[in-house]
């Protein structure tokens, strides 16, 4: 099933780049994608200071604001799509620092390099791989982000330590990304629509810092969380009925309500 999933999801985001390219707006939707991004935790005027393209109105949080960064640092950001975290990190690091993306949808590539041309940003660069496999040398980053990707992934503790093994001594991870405060119905778990919409993937908190926990990393800890029961609007909770009609409305609606949107740190000791 994990190749299942992983095509779904690179299919996903490929038609998020192609509804994006259509409509001329971050989102995709012809509304510009600053707004959503704002409600993420992104600020109106570093916003303004990357390439629009860049902003696909995706994600559940702002990691480069908790990372720190300083001039001169390396970053590497797991699931980099549009390169939004990437060019705010890029101005975070300056002309001396470094920054590295990787994604495993060509289109996402294609789009964040485009981008960075239009941007004149000579400090980043895009690298088309899959997270569990990361095409970046051991030690090379001071801190590795990432927004809202690791939940889409079958392995995470295989995404966590690849994080581990890139990272210095001392580099530090920040995440944003979806857990589960409940378990899911089994027939939701193989519900590949509802991986790709970053639910059937997820996992309950505990497991999640475990997981980080067990890859190497000390002083693990979680920033803020708040909920993320918008992943499902009635549309797609009507579809997802259609998909499993065994499934009561009552069911199908309660699932948003297991879901969180969390930040967490940690460090490479």
């Amino acid at each position: 099933m994990s190749e299942d999933i992983r095509s779904a999801v690179r299919d996903r985001y490929a038609q998020t780049v192609r509804q994006a390219s259509k409509a001329g707006c971050g989102c995709g939707c012809g509304c510009g994608g600053a707004s959503q991004s704002e409600q993420l935790g992104y600020e109106r005027s570093e916003l303004a200071a990357i390439p629009p393209e860049a902003d696909l109105g995706l994600g559940c949080g702002n990691p480069t604001a908790l990372a720190g960064l300083q001039p001169g640092e390396t970053v590497v950001d797991l699931g980099s799509g549009g390169g939004l975290d990437c060019f705010l990190a890029a101005q975070r690091v300056g002309p001396g620092g470094r920054v590295i993306g990787v994604d495993m949808t060509p289109e996402m590539i294609d789009r964040a390099r485009a981008a960075a041309g239009k941007g004149g940003f000579q400090n980043v660069e895009f690298r088309l791989g899959e997270i569990e496999n990361l095409p970046v040398a051991d030690g090379t980053a001071d801190a590795v982000v990432s927004n809202c990707v690791i939940n889409l992934s079958p392995d995470k503790g295989r995404v966590f330590r690849e994080a581990f093994r890139a990272l210095k001594p001392g580099g530090r991870l920040l995440v944003s990304d979806i857990v589960l405060s409940g378990e899911l119905p089994a027939q939701v778990r193989k519900d590949v629509e509802l991986w790709t919409g970053c639910l059937a993937g997820a996992v309950i908190e505990q497991e999640y810092l475990r997981l980080i926990q067990a890859a190497g990393f000390s002083e693990v800890s979680v920033v803020s969380r708040k909920s993320a029961g918008g992943l499902l609007d009635p549309e797609q909770t009507e579809a997802l009925r259609v998909r499993l009609p065994n499934f009561s409305q009552r069911e199908a609606a309660e699932l948003g309500g297991l879901a969180q949107s969390l930040q967490i740190q940690a460090r490479k000791a």
